[in-house]
């Protein structure tokens, strides 16, 4: 199954959580923070402006290394990248690291 982000969403995939604390104690799952820094594996069309129905671009690219809040975008099972990835919208990125 392809996904396909519509209007102003991405598909962004999480980058691995530590395995380990600082101190170098192994911690479970459920002890481990989810990241909130990924990568953009796909980008929507853009928003459709409601003035004039014009699309309003996408600031971000497929590539973009992002940073988004804790609570972004719903996660999903992506068979074809092997893993979960979130649908979020574009709004929900606060910053892209270069």
């Amino acid at each position: 199954m392809e996904l396909t982000p519509l209007n102003d969403r991405i598909i962004v995939k999480r980058e691995a959580s530590d395995a380990k604390s600082a101190g170098g104690i192994l911690l479970p799952d459920a002890a481990q923070k989810k990241p909130q820094r990924g990568k953009v594996l796909a980008v929507g069309p853009g928003k459709i402006n409601t003035k004039d129905g014009a699309r309003i671009p996408m600031q971000l690219k497929v590539g973009d290394v992002v940073l988004f809040t804790a609570w972004a975008g719903d996660e999903f099972e992506d068979k074809k990248n092997k893993g979960e990835v979130l649908i979020m919208q574009q709004d929900d990125v606060m910053a892209v690291l270069s």
